[in-house]
């Protein structure tokens, strides 16, 4: 059993798990985050204002990625963020990002 839980742990060692949040300006990211420090829910913010709506309808949840999978300021970010953490905004081609690292 052991045997079979290692190989599964090195074979997600190089994924991650991440939720964001999707806006056009950088203004309604730094007004999300800080509903964030007040308090509010990461996953209801995104499903009531990411404009990511494959990924709002999930909270925000992305699912597990690796390198390589996602815009590189985007990935760069995710990548550095610890378990728990969220970002500051992340401006890529698509607009503004709040990340949030879940596993």
């Amino acid at each position: 059993m052991y045997n079979i839980l290692q190989k599964a742990r090195t074979k997600m060692g190089n994924k991650i798990k991440c939720s964001h949040i999707l806006v056009q300006k950088q203004s309604e990211a730094l007004a999300i985050l800080d509903k964030l420090k007040k308090g509010e829910k990461f996953a209801v913010i995104a499903k009531e204002l990411s404009i990511d709506r494959g990924s709002a309808k999930r909270g925000g949840d992305l699912g597990y990625f690796g390198r390589g999978r996602m815009v590189k300021p985007f990935e760069q970010e995710a990548f550095k963020l610890n378990v728990g953490e969220i970002s500051q905004p992340v401006k890529t081609e698509f607009g503004y990002h709040i990340i949030k690292r879940l596993g």
